[in-house]
């Protein structure tokens, strides 16, 4: 029997092995799809992961009509944190990684300190801060917490990513003249695109789908969309096919990035990190 007959079987049973992973860990999603089209009278535990007798599709229109003011609201928030974090952690990456100065080697560990804060050990502080400032309840004062929270993270894969680009190609843009903005904007930047798209996915996702800050930072009005599909569960009598017609709708926009950049998020996490 030769090697490659030998390693048949043994690859048979990790893809039958990967296929059943697969389908056990998809099992929740089944569980909300098919409860996201059933029938609120139809919906017991008995019959839970029964499929719907008859497809009804009034639990979307409803969640939709709940989320639409909303809506808007999260896209704001998500797009403007995440371009304003990405901006700044690629600059903090590109000064920590490519100019020295004294102190570097104390402000790196302590701004990757932040990641590990707890929301929680800050809700007070934050919440007395932005009634001070006057940003309290809007978009504009979670849009800064996002901000300032995405930081580290941002910066660490930057300066991670900056490391790797070869000190000769900037001491020739400083030959040519080029400065701090210029070296950034004409070597530095252009060679980044695969450290944004896994950052812009990173802090995308992480910002749609917060809770803690939404709920506790923003009035009623400037609320994102995680909060209306919480409230879209209260009550005591919850009816099951809301909340998961919800949660299939607020999980889209955050699918659709990775369907649309899945495939270069791997590719920008591995840039740089082999040599050769």
């Amino acid at each position: 029997m030769t090697p490659r007959m030998r390693r048949g079987p043994w690859r048979v049973l990790v893809y039958v092995g990967l296929i059943a992973g697969a389908a056990f860990f998809l099992l929740p999603v089944y569980l909300v799809v098919v409860t996201a089209f059933k029938d609120a009278a139809s919906i017991r535990l008995a019959t839970a992961w029964h499929p719907p007798e008859t497809w009804h599709w009034q639990s979307f229109v409803t969640a939709w009509e709940a989320f639409a003011p909303k809506l808007r609201n999260s896209l704001i928030l998500t797009t403007t944190a995440t371009a304003a974090a990405a901006l700044l952690g690629s600059m903090n990456g590109y000064i920590l990684s490519k100019w020295r100065f004294r102190g570097a080697n104390v402000i790196f560990p302590l701004m990757l300190f932040g990641m590990f804060i707890p929301y929680q050990a800050i809700l007070i502080p934050l919440f007395t801060f932005l009634r001070d400032i006057g940003l309290y309840g809007g978009l504009g004062g979670l849009i800064l917490t996002h901000v300032v929270y995405g930081l580290p993270i941002t910066t660490l894969i930057f300066r991670n990513f900056y490391a790797e680009i070869p000190d000769d190609m900037l001491e020739a843009g400083k030959i040519d003249g080029a400065g701090f903005f210029g070296l950034y904007t004409r070597i530095v930047f252009p060679l980044s695109i695969s450290g944004f798209v896994v950052v812009i996915i990173w802090q995308f996702t992480q910002i749609w789908n917060e809770f803690l800050f939404a709920v506790t930072l923003t009035s009623r009005a400037n609320e994102p969309i995680t909060v209306a599909l919480a409230q879209l569960a209260g009550g005591e009598a919850v009816r099951w096919n809301l909340p998961m017609a919800g949660a299939i709708l607020t999980a889209l926009p955050t699918l659709l990035i990775y369907i649309v950049l899945g495939r270069y998020f791997i590719r920008g996490l591995l840039a740089g990190s082999v040599k050769g």
